[in-house]
């Protein structure tokens, strides 16, 4: 094992001075829990990567297109963070090789699951959070995801996601997707809107506002999300 996290960090291009946080990393709890004694695995280490990637990502897309809207920016994050995108690079540094999976898992396929290997590639940055800090993680991602950038950036010249979601579903179903207007609640000068999205294959998506039209473009978010993840939409941005 001692050899094999010395490659991995030759192509992650980062020397770990705690390598048990590695070992970690690439720990399932199927794994861990197979083996007793209390063995950490790799969750908490996924839930902080999770938000030092978003944070990158975030960070290095408002400096790559300085006149992007925030829509455009969002839909640049959401098509690099999405699990097939961090599952491709995932295996593209062997994490499917290197991850440590229970028998069971093992057996169920867990090593080609995109959800899994998604998870430990969050793992893996959060412990080179938590070794060298936030600038060796950035360094990290930006590596990572160098190559992924110009087709993350295709934003269907800049169109928002209920422009987006309606050209898919009179695509796919020939009928527009309905708004309806579900709640408000708050004082006038902070008012909250909650708004229901129908889909026409009749999927339903909530999603809340300081405006209606913000609450619209959410639901629709979440909805284009969905059916992505789904498989219903063609790739639109890198794979992973």
């Amino acid at each position: 094992m001692c050899e094999d996290l010395n490659a991995l960090q030759e192509d992650i291009h980062y020397r770990f001075g705690q390598v048990k946080l590695l070992a970690q990393a690439l720990t399932h709890s199927s794994w861990a829990n197979e083996q007793g004694g209390g063995l950490s695995d790799n969750e908490r280490l996924e839930f902080l990567g999770d938000a030092v990637l978003e944070l990158c990502v975030s960070e290095e897309a408002f400096r790559r297109y300085p006149e992007a809207p925030e829509g455009a920016l969002t839909q640049v994050r959401s098509r690099l963070v999405k699990e097939k995108t961090l599952a491709g690079l995932a295996r593209a540094l062997g994490l499917d090789v290197f991850v440590r999976l229970g028998r069971g898992e093992e057996i169920q396929g867990g090593r080609q699951r995109n959800s899994l290997l998604a998870d430990t590639l969050e793992a893996l940055i959060g412990a080179v959070f938590l070794d060298g800090g936030f600038g060796q993680a950035r360094a990290l991602v930006s590596r990572l995801f160098e190559d992924c950038w110009a087709a993350a950036a295709d934003l269907s010249g800049g169109k928002d996601f209920k422009s987006r979601l309606q050209e898919h579903t009179q695509r796919l179903n020939r009928e527009r997707p309905v708004y309806a207007l579900k709640n408000s609640f708050g004082p006038e000068h902070d008012k909250v809107f909650e708004v229901e999205l129908s889909l026409p294959d009749g999927g339903t998506f909530r999603a809340q506002g300081q405006s209606l039209k913000r609450a619209e473009q959410a639901a629709a978010r979440l909805a284009l999300e969905h059916l992505e993840a789904s498989g219903v939409l063609e790739d639109e941005g890198p794979e992973g």
